[in-house]
């Protein structure tokens, strides 16, 4: 039996620019709802299709300069792809705008900046 192997750590790149990032969660909401019809058997029979909506969540460290201005974030490109190199698929979110800005310190580790991130297309290359 062959040894896999796993996505792990990932690299994130936005507009070019490399992004020291701890943690992302990305959220696709399909846009399907659900139809419910009245019949005699008293339940739905399909869905309808709609729009689908791409959401990112990012922490990152906060760095003392150069950080960026993540408020005002709008049309950016964000990719993101494994760390090891070795034939891993890169997705890229196009259209990319920000939606939420906060931070947190805490007194044991550094301190994070967390980004709401809203992307109108989602790519695999």
């Amino acid at each position: 039996m062959a040894l896999e192997e796993y996505v792990g750590s990932i690299i994130l790149e936005m507009d070019g620019q490399e992004i020291e990032v701890t943690d992302l969660k990305e959220d696709v909401t399909t846009g399907r709802k659900l139809v419910k019809t009245m019949n005699k058997t008293g339940r739905a029979k399909g869905f309808a299709r709609g729009i689908a909506e791409y959401q990112l969540t990012i922490s990152v460290v906060v760095p003392l300069t150069g950080d960026l201005d993540w408020e005002a974030m709008e049309g950016s490109k964000i990719t993101q792809y494994p760390l090891s190199g070795s034939g891993g698929k890169r997705v890229s979110y196009l259209d990319c705008f920000s939606t939420q800005v906060g931070a947190t310190y805490t007194v044991d580790n550094e301190a994070k900046r967390d980004i709401t991130v809203s992307a109108l297309r989602r790519v695999t290359e």
